[in-house]
């Protein structure tokens, strides 16, 4: 990890609170920048290292994980031009690694999770990873019937027509499985590209800044004349849904899908040990500019499929499965401005404005700057400052991009500073509402207080509620609600609700809006009405508390059912007591999630605006899988001490599954604990309490695993 990072070491709570809102949105900005509209702001070394900061981060701050973590989030929602198509099995991202230890971690988790000794067999498949835009091809008694993006993981966009262009992409099967989704890469070569270029130049049109946005946006284009006469190609390398396995391993169903007629990389590799794969990404990495087509890592994946089902997935990527990194690349360009921007928690975030730059192959022309003190470099007192810059504008200054959104500034050459060149004062009110910004002592950012009536926590609040995860409305983007509420029709959410009896008729209505017309306004009409009916857990996390991630959000709801019982609960958790303690005993919600949570939906405005919404709702009550015939569905399970046949990890996965809560404390609530060797207060507890108790071989015995 770059030094100019502050150590996580020695990061206490606000800011590392701080950091989280700088890297959320600066990666949320990029993940549109990138999978939306084709048109990246920052390297994916950039990004990669963004990512990986913020994870780290969260793991040292469990409880601080925000609403909209970016490790909760996958692609970008689609674009309105395409109809949508919803993935039968998600299309997941993969975790980073960057250097040896990163993968020599990778490959000891896998272990611990599976039980595995280090001297037992665990063989990887090692392959190069195509820097182009995933795909994934559903094929039905051998016919291709449908061709999907990824765009946010769960719903992609219908390119079909498209995908019957490119020749790699066979049309028929001979032998496959009746349901076969495959999954790769669509890309464009390097002799290719240049040679697109050439003829957009001939025509007078813009150049493609790099074979990767060449390529998404030939596959991407609405009429597939167009991407017809493009030269993609596509690389084979997963599956999504099948109707019958295709083989043992990922070498073997690699073999499987060449078989079938798809073009598979013939520099994958099967490797049995760390050394093994690490001389692999050497030999890959030396080749690389000889490819003829553009990579950015190697993927390692757990060739045993049983494996890889045991390991299963996180919310947002295969435990089964990582992508070493390239380094990040660099370039010097000069800081034009520093700009000063708003999020939804009141952050005030810095923005480095540039003179355009590219670097690995995409022009940069913002750059984020961390934070006051990675600016200023000194404090009031003329104290230098850990890992301050002293930046100022007219700087000659060093930008990479690193795998995530907007790229950063990493150095400033002090030796090219111009005559004249002043410190930035950063500012102590809100550029936005002029409300006083404090900075509360210990905390890396100033945030602004003016709550909902700053104009742009107002907006970034409305954005959020209608993103994917959240309402997901049709035709109701971060566009359309910056320009209405810019123009007064929205403010809070309730108003979304009542645009139709507001704008659907009389002298001021939205079909005669610019952009707009009588069809487009119906259909966003009729979406609102259809979003007004939305899962607990849904509107849970559209409501943007801090530190309910969506998966948190899914929990919470859960385990409480219904709106009416959750907002009972939380008045009750306003004071210490077991409603407190039944909140904090999810397992995965802390103190400070729990605090944020009951905070929110206790104070008075918040919770006024919140009914306000809800009066136009209706709710719906949150359900669990199906888990019928299951012993443990509904009952709350506790694991302690230790578990000598699977692990603690493949333990709660596995109750979960069938439908029981797992909370990480026993309490009047809880029905089962197990407690292998070693258990010791939550043992005591449980029978103190009477609740039922198990050791490992009770429990299989029980959910029918013995």
């Amino acid at each position: 990890m770059s030094d100019e990072f502050p150590d996580i070491a020695g990061m206490d709570e606000a800011a590392a609170r701080a950091e989280l809102a700088r890297l959320a949105e600066a990666l949320g900005a990029a993940n549109l920048a990138y999978h939306r509209d084709d048109a990246p702001d920052i390297s994916d070394a950039e990004y990669d290292r963004l990512k990986r900061r913020n994870a780290a981060i969260e793991a040292a701050f469990p409880d601080l994980k925000r609403s909209d973590s970016p490790t909760d989030q996958v692609g970008a929602p689609v674009s309105d031009g395409f109809a949508k198509v919803e993935h039968a099995e998600r299309m997941l991202s993969l975790a980073n690694a960057f250097d040896r230890d990163d993968v020599a971690e990778f490959i000891a988790g896998i272990r611990r999770y599976l039980g595995l000794d280090d001297d037992a067999p665990l063989a990887f498949t090692a392959e190069p990873k195509i820097d182009g835009l995933s795909l994934s091809l559903r094929y039905e008694s051998g016919k291709l019937v449908q061709a999907a993006t990824r765009g946010d993981g769960r719903v992609g966009e219908n390119v079909t027509a498209n995908a019957r262009t490119i020749d790699d992409i066979p049309e028929t099967l001979d032998g496959a499985p009746d349901i076969l989704e495959v999954r790769g890469e669509v890309y464009m070569s390097h002799a290719d590209f240049a040679a697109l270029n050439a003829r957009q130049a001939e025509a007078g049109a813009k150049p493609f800044a790099n074979p990767r946005n060449a390529a998404a946006g030939s596959l991407r284009q609405l009429d597939s004349a167009i991407t017809r006469a493009r030269p993609l190609r596509f690389f084979a390398y997963a599956w999504g849904q099948v109707s019958e396995p295709l083989a043992d391993t990922q070498m073997n169903a690699l073999a499987r899908l060449a078989s079938l007629g798809f073009q598979t990389n013939p520099r994958t590799r099967r490797c049995d040990t760390l050394d093994d794969i690490l001389a692999h990404y050497d030999q890959i990495a030396t080749d690389r500019a000889g490819l003829g087509y553009d990579i950015d890592g190697v993927v390692y994946k757990v060739d045993d499929l049983a494996l890889q089902a045991r390991l299963g997935l996180r919310s947002t990527t295969p435990r089964w499965a990582i992508a070493h990194k390239f380094p990040a690349e660099l370039a010097w360009t000069r800081l034009e401005a520093i700009d000063i921007q708003v999020g939804r928690t009141g952050a005030l975030s810095p923005v480095a404005r540039l003179t355009p730059v590219t670097v690995g192959g995409v022009v940069v022309s913002n750059a984020t700057l961390h934070n006051e003190d990675y600016i200023a470099g000194r404090d009031s007192n003329g104290a230098p400052i850990r890992d301050g810059k002293d930046i100022r504008v007219g700087d000659l200054v060093q930008v990479y991009r690193a795998g995530d959104v907007i790229p950063k500034v990493a150095d400033v050459n002090l030796a090219e500073r111009p005559e004249g060149a002043e410190p930035f004062v950063f500012p102590d009110t809100c550029p936005r509402c002029g409300s006083p910004a404090p900075r509360e002592p210990g905390d890396a950012v100033r945030r602004c207080s003016g709550g909902l009536i700053c104009p742009a926590q107002q907006v970034e609040k409305l954005k959020h509620l209608v993103s994917r995860a959240a309402f997901d409305i049709d035709g109701l983007g971060a566009k359309q609600v910056e320009q209405f509420h810019a123009d007064g029709w929205i403010s809070e959410p309730a108003d979304i609700f009542t645009l139709r009896d507001r704008y659907g008729s009389g002298l001021q209505q939205l079909k005669n809006r610019e952009g707009w017309g009588e069809k487009s306004a119906s259909n966003l009409f009729d979406a609102i009405d259809a979003a007004r009916t939305v899962p607990l857990g849904r509107f849970l996390f559209a409501l943007g508390i801090r530190h309910v991630g969506e998966q948190t959000a899914n929990l919470i709801a859960t385990h409480y059912g219904t709106w009416d019982a959750l907002i009972a609960a939380m008045a009750e958790a306003a004071e210490p007591g077991p409603a407190w303690d039944d909140l904090v005993g999810i397992d995965g919600v802390g103190q400070v999630l729990a605090q944020s949570l009951v905070t929110t939906l206790n104070e008075p405005r918040e919770r006024a605006a919140i009914d306000r919404l809800v009066a136009h709702l209706t709710i719906e009550e949150a359900t669990a899988p199906d888990t019928s015939g299951s012993p443990v569905a509904g009952k709350t399970v506790v694991f302690t001490g230790t578990l000598e046949r699977m692990t603690r990890a493949e333990a709660k996965a596995r109750a979960e599954a069938l439908g029981a809560k797992v909370s990480g404390s026993v309490s009047a609530k809880t029905d089962i604990l197990v407690a292998g060797p070693g258990a010791g207060s939550k043992a005591k507890k449980a029978a103190d309490l009477g609740i039922e108790t198990l050791d490992e071989d009770g429990w299989l015995a029980l959910i029918g695993d013995a």
